[in-house]
């Protein structure tokens, strides 16, 4: 667990997620990062009590990279408001089709989240019951058969980058939900949460975070190179 921690201090702890990782309990019963750090603290710091720790924002199942969890209340509350004026600033890189589409772009949809499939549903244009979505995106490396995105969210829906770079032609390489033609061998899909910018809840530091993409990965290995 340790090898995962990117940062942490009395407030704070963040890890780099592996694809396939709950982070937090589901009705699945699988066992979740949430619970996992808390066993870990309580060892690594020798804590007799119950351990205090809070999920402050999500990412997806077979996505990886950054989470922040809060390890007192103060941070958590300050966080969790953070989050909600988009004072996170999230970064995630996404690797793709090699089809034509423009350099960089900012795409603008209404996603739907339907519940009974997990999955969100976009309209190009205002819809009754959908939340406006919007995220940029710049092509930042080409490979022989992809081409590596790196994507800012103006917004925070459900599966919002994965529905909406599906609606413009070019679903995650081995997500199946949204459109790739074939799975990857791990479960997960070429969606990374590459790195995070924020200020420190108690100190108010500026903290710039970065994750690396998963190990013994060919194709994430050629966009880090």
């Amino acid at each position: 667990m340790q090898e995962q921690v990117v940062f942490e201090d009395n407030h704070l702890l963040v890890i780099n997620k592996k694809a396939g990782q709950l982070v937090q309990g589901d009705k699945t019963g699988d066992e979740s990062l949430l619970d996992s750090l808390k066993n870990f603290i309580k060892i690594k710091d020798k804590k007799p009590g119950n351990v205090f720790l809070g999920l402050v924002h999500r990412i997806d199942r077979p996505t990886s990279g950054l989470v922040i969890y809060a390890k007192t209340s103060k941070a958590l509350t300050r966080l969790t408001q953070m989050v909600k004026n988009r004072e996170i600033k999230k970064t995630y890189w996404a690797v793709v089709p090699k089809v034509a589409i423009p350099p960089s772009q900012r795409l603008v949809h209404y996603l739907k989240k339907n519940e009974k499939n997990n999955k969100a549903t976009v309209f190009p244009k205002v819809t009754d019951g959908a939340k406006e979505s919007i995220l940029n995106y710049e092509i930042i490396k080409t490979l022989d058969n992809f081409q590596l995105l790196e994507i800012d969210l103006e917004t925070g829906r459900h599966h919002q980058i994965r529905a909406q770079l599906s609606k413009i032609g070019v679903p995650i390489k081995g997500d199946l939900k949204y459109g790739s033609p074939r799975s990857n061998p791990d479960g997960g899909i070429h969606l990374h949460a590459r790195k995070l910018e924020f200020k420190h809840p108690v100190s108010n530091e500026n903290i710039i975070l970065t994750a690396k993409v998963p190990e013994n990965d060919p194709v994430w290995n050629a966009c880090e190179d």
